[in-house]
């Protein structure tokens, strides 16, 4: 990639670049075009597709509602609390 296509594209982005920029632009995108022209070579034929790079079962936990158990915990937090709920000043007449 040369730097005049990075400052059209730049144009086209509505970014601003100087031309050292474009310079240094041009270098970095012509490398990342050469490594995903790397990627291109590699034979995923036989690979099958997946959905995350780390193995799961893909089993969901039991959507149950609860308070959380550690109400206590959280109100240690608050300046102020009464009855189990934080107590806050007054904002509606």
């Amino acid at each position: 990639m040369d730097k005049q296509t990075v400052a059209k594209v730049a144009n086209l982005a509505r970014l601003h670049t100087s031309e050292e920029d474009n310079e240094r632009l041009a270098g970095e995108l012509s490398a990342i075009f050469d490594w995903i022209e790397q990627l291109n070579e590699i034979d995923t034929e036989n690979v099958e597709p997946m959905t995350s790079a780390i193995p799961h079962d893909g089993h969901w936990r039991k959507d149950e509602v609860s308070d959380g158990g550690i109400q206590d915990k959280v109100l240690e937090n608050a300046p102020e609390d009464a009855e189990g709920f934080f107590v806050v000043p007054k904002v509606i007449e």
